[in-house]
């Protein structure tokens, strides 16, 4: 992977957060790195930059990862809806990880974090992108991971066939 090529945009409120980042990413030849404090800048950051993926905590304010997740794939004016998202928190309950997966996150990172672990995240998100899917209350990557080929049964959800169609 050419890493010095990416553009990556680091969201989070906490600057050492931050700064472990971009020195994990810096470490793998990473030299396009911007920064944001909380979603809304980094919305912002994303209308100004041509960002290739976004690493975001969960828990910030005045606008969290969360929220910052579902304008970028639903806002009417969102800069990039398709960029891949790895969203990065303390809080990985299960509640948690379905509502960040629900709001449309590409990857999810639990801390503590480990270079390891950030780079196999950023390495699944760009070499292995998950199709994106739009559906009545839902856009973005596909939320199933599991692809079994021996599955001969019908579609996991009656609906699939009628709503769900394939977006880039």
């Amino acid at each position: 992977m050419r890493y010095e090529l990416l553009k990556i945009l680091l969201v989070d409120d906490n600057h050492y957060m931050r700064i472990l980042l971009a020195e994990i990413l810096r470490a793998i030849g990473v030299v396009h790195i911007y920064e944001a404090n909380d979603g809304a800048e980094g919305l912002q950051m994303m209308r100004d930059y041509p960002i290739d993926v976004v690493l975001t905590d969960l828990s910030m304010q005045p606008l969290d990862g969360i929220d910052f997740v579902r304008l970028l794939r639903n806002a009417p004016d969102s800069p990039n809806q398709l960029a891949p998202v790895i969203m990065i928190t303390g809080h990985s309950t299960f509640a948690r990880v379905n509502e960040a997966r629900d709001a449309g996150v590409s990857e999810f990172l639990a801390k503590p974090l480990t270079a390891r672990g950030v780079i196999e995240r950023l390495h699944e998100a760009i070499e292995h992108p998950r199709r994106f899917v739009r559906s009545g209350d839902y856009f973005g990557p596909d939320r199933r991971r599991r692809v079994d080929p021996t599955y001969a049964g019908p579609r996991r959800r009656a609906s699939d066939a009628e709503t769900e169609r394939e977006v880039g």
